[in-house]
């Protein structure tokens, strides 16, 4: 049951840390840059279960490079004991567009041990997957090529997006997300605005709830994201309630970190 438990709980948070969009910006402030460094507590229930961090770099000094996302989970203290998380997945996308370009994910949950490579070829609208599964080192890789729309988002460049985006109560925003297979249909409600409590302070927030219309996401339960009511619309916290118990990420802080260490373009 703990693996169970523990897989959920990574599977969740990143999935929705990273879940939600596609298309062109329509504000015109920027309310993130490259340097920007998202750091994460993640309980289950009352148990510290871990970090999770994400950091945004620009790949080069061009108004045209890609951005690239760094977002890895680990699994802390007690959990750890029952069940060790080191997962790092890279996101490479256009700065203008946020369009996905490319997703290289490195999964390492307790015996699973896998390196994911998805390329999203806008020549010939194609998802590209290579897998290979580390833990059987004898099994041929996996290949597998999917198609897409002009634009589509990975599970790390969507929530990018969404902050984006105009947040008022009763707005629905709709869009594609593809992790390498069937590109499936997300919609995501804001439902209220509230207050939130994080170690940085208490903020005013947008409560949004994704749905997954056709697959993404099929697990029983609910997730809830709040998005900071302000310029930089943070996401404060990420709550996922599923049968074992609620999973939640809350923002520790958010720091800039020099460009001299740009994530690998490749």
């Amino acid at each position: 049951m703990q693996t169970r438990i523990f897989r959920l709980a990574n599977a969740s948070l990143l999935a929705f840390l990273l879940t939600v969009s596609t298309g062109a910006a329509e504000d015109a402030h920027e309310p993130f840059t490259p340097g920007e460094m998202l750091a994460y507590d993640v309980t289950w229930s009352v148990f510290r279960a871990g970090e999770l961090t994400a950091t945004l770099r620009s790949t080069g000094e061009g108004s045209n490079d890609a951005y690239g996302v760094t977002a890895t989970a680990r699994s802390q203290g007690f959990v750890s004991l029952l069940f060790n998380v080191n997962n790092e997945f890279r996101s490479f996308f256009s700065p203008q567009t946020l369009c996905s370009q490319r997703i290289v994910k490195k999964t390492n949950e307790g015996r699973r041990h896998k390196d994911t490579l998805i390329v999203f070829d806008r020549i010939r609208n194609l998802a590209l997957l290579d897998e290979r599964d580390l833990s059987k080192p004898d099994a041929p890789a996996k290949h597998a090529e999917n198609e897409i729309p002009p634009c589509v988002e990975d599970v790390v460049a969507a929530f990018y997006y969404l902050r984006r985006q105009h947040l008022e109560v009763g707005r629905t925003i709709e869009l594609p997300v593809n992790d390498g297979s069937k590109t499936q249909r997300v919609v995501v409600e804001v439902q209220a605005r509230e207050k939130v409590q994080t170690p940085m302070g208490t903020f005013e927030a947008f409560r949004v709830e994704p749905k997954v219309i056709n697959g993404l996401l099929k697990r029983k339960g609910r997730m809830l994201i709040w998005f900071s009511a302000d310029n930089q619309q943070l996401p404060l916290r990420i709550k996922a309630m599923i049968s074992l118990g609620s999973i939640t990420g809350t923002l520790r802080s958010v720091s800039h970190v020099p460009p001299d260490a740009s994530p690998a373009s490749h």
